[in-house]
């Protein structure tokens, strides 16, 4: 009998080309939440509007939604690692643009121009990241990967809003753009140091086979579709992140500092579970784990709804974080160790599309809903609407709810 090997919390971190892709991705979404804090502010601050809010997130999916295909293949068919440099530059670029037009108080459609950039280059950033790291790390294990690149993620997501909040009030909106810039070209100077050989398929022609390929493989894998779905509609609808500047600035009122705290909460909670999952290994009941964490973020969005109390606004915000990163390691790691690695790019493609659903077009559904009923009630339909995605996936997807060991067979 074969004595089992002792689970190493720190495996995916003895390989050099993942460390200095873990550091360029920390800072890259550092960048990108204080993006996030900057936009939301500036565009509240100079239309109190929550629909033009929920506006920012339809013009950033919109380029995904109509660029998934060609992202996929053109990201299967070229270097990962080029692709994902070019598209960060043009994030950086955008984030430039931003700023001057910030600090000359320039119009409301440059800001949406640059956003809708950002969106294109998020098309391709997306699946070239997510398609990269099974060729940095070995899939024996990714799952070890995936948690320790949330965790990062989570790091960057609670620091980054807190430090554009302390930015805004104390230096300026276009102070967070600029050094957003920055930290993109960081990541871009870092993926320059990772040794990585690209094999192109032996057919690259760009057809509609070849960009219904990945369409067809999810479709076929019930278990990936489901969890895909299950994310995508459960943070759709009871995604509150583009409503935070309403509830920091006329229901909560903690001012901008509030706002960079209201946005790290989450981050904080979803950390904490990165962490727990890296050291205590795989989820062994993957599929019921992660049905009962989408349930419980619906539960925390309804109570964070109806509260006009900060801590526990904080605490719920934490909740929703621990349930939503159970989610992404979930999703995240069925999908790439499923995929063949020919049909990443278009599977990460269309996965990355999910969650541009869900986040971006989450928070126009989010702003369009509270411009006709009301933040707080936007907020907590949505919250029910996620409980009932989750019980109506269950019922519908056996596969999914007997799923067993993450990064195993599966049970």
């Amino acid at each position: 009998m074969q004595t089992p090997t002792a689970h190493d919390a720190y495996a995916a971190f003895r390989i050099p080309a993942y460390r200095r892709y873990f550091s360029g991705n920390l800072v890259f979404i550092l960048g990108l939440q204080m993006l996030k804090v900057a936009v939301g502010w500036e565009m509240y601050e100079r239309t109190g509007s929550a629909l033009n809010l929920g506006l920012v997130g339809l013009v950033q999916f919109l380029p995904q939604l109509l660029l998934v295909g060609v992202a996929g293949h053109i990201t299967d068919i070229h270097n990962r690692k080029h692709v994902l440099m070019a598209a960060v530059s043009l994030s950086a670029t955008a984030a430039l643009v931003l700023g001057i037009n910030a600090a000359v108080k320039g119009p409301i459609f440059i800001m949406y121009a640059c956003l809708f950039a950002a969106g294109t280059a998020r098309a391709f950033w997306m699946p070239a990241r997510s398609a990269l790291l099974p060729r940095i790390v070995p899939l024996s294990i990714f799952s070890n990967a995936v948690s320790w690149n949330t965790s990062g993620f989570e790091i960057s997501s609670f620091v980054g809003p807190a430090i554009g909040g302390f930015l805004i009030y104390y230096v300026g909106v276009t102070a967070v753009y600029v050094f957003n810039a920055v930290l993109m070209v960081s990541f871009v100077l870092l993926l320059l140091r990772i040794s990585y050989t690209h094999e192109p398929p032996a057919r690259s022609a760009l057809t509609l086979s070849s960009l219904l390929a990945g369409v067809r493989f999810i479709w076929k894998t019930k278990v990936v579709l489901s969890v895909m779905c299950l994310d995508m509609f459960g943070v759709l609808l009871g995604g509150a992140t583009a409503l935070m500047p309403i509830y920091a600035k006329d229901i909560l009122h903690v001012g901008a500092n509030g706002l960079g705290w209201l946005l790290a909460a989450p981050s904080a909670g979803a950390f904490s579970s990165a962490l727990i999952q890296a050291h205590r290994g795989p989820l062994r009941r993957a599929g019921r784990t992660i049905l009962l964490a989408v349930t419980c973020f619906g539960a925390a969005t309804i109570v964070f709804g109806i509260s006009t109390f900060f801590p526990l606004s904080l605490a719920m915000l934490f909740a929703l974080g621990v349930c939503d990163n159970i989610s992404v390691v979930v999703r995240s790691t069925l999908v790439q160790i499923t995929t063949p690695d020919d049909m990443r790019g278009r599977v990460s493609a269309l996965n990355g599309l999910f969650i541009g659903t869900s986040n971006e077009l989450g928070a126009f559904e989010s702003g369009a809903v509270a411009n006709l009923v009301g933040p707080v009630a936007s907020v907590v339909l949505g919250g029910i609407g996620t409980i009932v995605v989750a019980g109506i996936t269950a019922w519908l997807s056996p596969s999914l709810r007997q799923y067993g060991r993450l990064g195993g067979h599966g049970g």
